[in-house]
């Protein structure tokens, strides 16, 4: 199994926090809601604190919505 460290763990956690967040704004029949739960469970075992959380969550904000908030 591939071990991420430095900028690339930086780089997979983003795009986790973007995907859980894409997937959510578009619901519909082809969402795939065990996908998503798939992507929050492992972001959430490589987030170290609630701190990190929000860093990511509004990273993600602004990458789907162009908003912060």
């Amino acid at each position: 199994m591939v071990e991420f460290t430095g900028r690339d763990l930086h780089l997979v956690k983003k795009a986790l926090a973007i995907a859980v967040l894409a997937i959510e704004c578009h619901a519909g029949p082809l969402q795939s809601a065990s996908d998503q739960s798939d992507m929050k469970t492992l972001l959430d075992d490589m987030i170290e604190n609630d701190t990190e959380l929000a860093f990511y969550a509004c990273a993600a904000r602004i990458a789907v919505t162009g908003e912060p908030d």
